[in-house]
């Protein structure tokens, strides 16, 4: 097991060790405070300690792989977000279905998470040299996904459902606009060509290490912050 152990300047494998902890200590409370939520948000919690959960699992994995390989664990983490990202989609159309959210609305949010993922997977990993093709495809998925939430179905149903659930859609949309944002950052510097054909990191294995630490930070902030936001609003509902 020496070879598991995280070297000082290994900050790759120390963001993956910190995630699955910080995404596990997020599980545990979420869990616990089921009893102590209304049903009308049970299922809204729950919803939100699977996705750390699921996250928590799949970072104590990646972090093993890298220690182990050196490499970047890429098919694992993007296994992670096509359960995990959809699920994070759901959340919009649980705490708008009381305003009258249908189930279309549920599954245009889940295809267009996947259409984003599997545009991305495709660019990271089985045809790099289409990475910007493969990006854009995926920034469509994205911009959609962010026209929905901002100015279509879910932010008319968020205005409709009362004050509380407005501001904490409103919440869950900067997550999305800004936090989501960091992703195509850490596919830009992990990918050839991801800006326009220009290479902003001259050697591979930094721009991978530097790919891996920003998804990492990244993903600690946005599962861990929707899932806040989630357990605010059952707690500050107005009914």
């Amino acid at each position: 097991m020496e070879h598991l152990k995280i070297a000082n300047d290994n900050y790759v494998a120390f963001t993956f060790f910190i995630g699955t902890m910080a995404m596990m200590a997020a599980s545990v409370f979420f869990f616990f405070e089921l009893s102590n939520t209304s049903k009308k948000w049970r299922t809204s919690v729950l919803v939100s300690g699977l996705i750390t959960f699921i996250a928590a699992v799949h970072y104590y994995y990646m972090r093993g792989y890298n220690l182990a390989t050196g490499d970047s664990p890429t098919f694992f983490r993007y296994v992670d977000w096509i359960l995990t990202v959809p699920l994070m989609c759901v959340e919009f159309y649980l705490i708008t279905k009381k305003a009258g959210a249908k189930i279309g609305l549920l599954w245009k949010l889940i295809a267009a998470s996947l259409v984003m993922l599997i545009t991305g997977y495709f660019g990271e990993t089985i045809d790099r040299d289409s990475s910007v093709l493969w990006g854009v495809l995926s920034g469509a998925a994205y911009f959609y996904i962010v026209y929905l939430i901002w100015f279509g179905e879910v932010a008319k149903l968020a205005q409709s459902a009362g004050p509380s659930v407005a501001k904490a859609t409103r919440v869950l949309a900067w997550f999305v606009l800004v936090g989501w944002a960091i992703y195509p950052l850490g596919y830009i510097l992990g990918t050839p060509g991801g800006l326009f054909g220009i290479q902003l990191v001259s050697d591979p294995a930094a721009a991978t290490h530097a790919m891996d630490i920003v998804y990492n930070i990244a993903d600690a902030i946005n599962k861990i912050g929707f899932g806040l936001v989630i357990y605010t609003l059952s707690r500050n509902s107005e009914d």
